[in-house]
């Protein structure tokens, strides 16, 4: 399907197990808008999350796709697991069909990790997006192209937890920051071996909590690099225009 990217306004939103944020962007992913947030609704079903989508909406006048990153694996916009939100209600659940029922524009829906993963990457080489906040979410990319999504959160990290356990918020809080970065380490030394990348991009809220020195070919980005994905989603090739992140959190 071929879009007019003169004419293009993308509702960009990213669903997070604290809140669900939005923006408006052109098609270079540029916001046209500022952010508007509200908290995940508990409990996060189907009903709860587009309800909250359709709150986010309604602020912004006009816009002409719509893309969603969430925070499980998705397969043609259709929710398949939803290990941080209200699983078992998600399975199979169709939400950009949905989304374009209740706000009456095409709406694509991929994981959010892949999704700020075409946001961030300079479109290079084999590049690994790591989101580090509720969970642990992962995005490969081969010269600006999504590869297929690999739950690696829900792999095994541990004989006894997953990724998305042992170093998801939720381990954060309970063993602190010093513990945190410890485990950290570890992480990312088994990420490079697994991947064996040419670059990786550390993003979401926890990233801001790393302390040590990384590698050169390993860089920062913010949630704010992220979500210029949300308009490459509508781009044919899906590859983004090469982009510098951020060497901070924001």
């Amino acid at each position: 399907m071929k879009t007019n990217s003169s004419q293009l306004k993308v509702l960009s939103v990213d669903i997070g197990g604290s809140h669900v944020k939005a923006t408006v962007l052109d098609d270079k992913g540029a916001l046209l808008m500022d952010y508007k947030k509200v908290v995940t609704p508990l409990p996060a079903n189907p009903d709860n999350i587009v309800g909250a989508i359709k709150t986010l909406a309604d602020f912004f006048p006009e816009y002409t796709k719509i893309s969603v990153g969430f925070p499980g694996y998705v397969r043609d916009s259709i929710v398949k697991t939803a290990p941080n939100l209200d699983n078992a209600a998600w399975v199979n659940f169709n939400l950009g069909k949905k989304l374009e029922e209740v706000l009456g524009k095409p709406a694509r829906v991929v994981n959010d990790a892949d999704m700020a993963g075409l946001g961030v990457v300079n479109g290079k080489g084999l590049e690994l997006v790591l989101t580090l906040g509720t969970g642990f979410g992962t995005a490969l990319l081969l010269d600006g192209r999504l590869l297929p999504h690999l739950e690696v959160g829900q792999s095994p990290a541990t004989k006894a937890k997953t990724y998305d356990k042992y170093i998801g918020e939720a381990a954060f809080e309970k063993e602190g920051k010093k513990r945190w970065n410890s485990k950290m380490k570890k992480v990312l030394k088994n990420m490079k071996t697994l991947f064996n990348y040419d670059y990786l991009y550390i993003g979401g809220g926890n990233a801001r909590e790393l302390d040590f020195k990384l590698e050169s070919n390993v860089k920062l980005v913010s949630n704010r690099d992220g979500i210029k994905g949300g308009a490459r989603l509508w781009n044919d090739d899906k590859k983004p225009t090469p982009v510098v992140p951020s060497s901070t959190i924001k």
